[in-house]
């Protein structure tokens, strides 16, 4: 079922150089950290990273697999908020990519490595449709 909802229009101003993007879209790499596999623990993280980033949940949708690892995304207004772990290898992949000059998904991602407390972190930082 699609949904109909209002969604920002409203582009980010870089001040330094002057130029608009879309948003940003974080990458990051979580190593040996805590490994959550329960479905309705990671919903609950993820419904609380969107409200840190103030950005409005549209949907919610968590993978489990067998015999271990679990993926979960939440569809944004914004965009999406998304993490997919590899129990095996201690590793988790998380994506926050928000638009709009009213999110702030560095919040998400700090309470990210709150829950899940890795001990080595790699993140990347993209300005998405950045016009140059």
């Amino acid at each position: 079922m699609v949904q109909k909802t209002k969604r920002s229009r409203k582009w980010i101003l870089t001040k330094e150089t002057n130029l608009n993007y879309a948003g940003i879209h974080l990458i990051a790499e979580f190593w040996n950290g805590k490994i959550i596999e329960n479905p309705k623990e990671i919903e609950n993280i993820l419904v609380e990273a969107v409200k840190k980033s103030k950005n409005t949940p549209l949907q919610v949708a968590i993978q489990k697999f067998s015999p271990q690892g679990i993926t979960g995304v939440v569809l944004l207004a914004e965009s999406h908020i998304a993490l997919h772990a590899w129990p095996e290898i201690n590793y988790l992949a998380i994506d926050i990519f928000t638009c709009g000059d009213k999110a702030m998904p560095h919040k998400a991602l700090e309470y990210l490595k709150k829950k899940f407390q890795p001990k080595k972190i790699k993140v990347q930082e993209i300005k998405r449709g950045l016009a140059s």
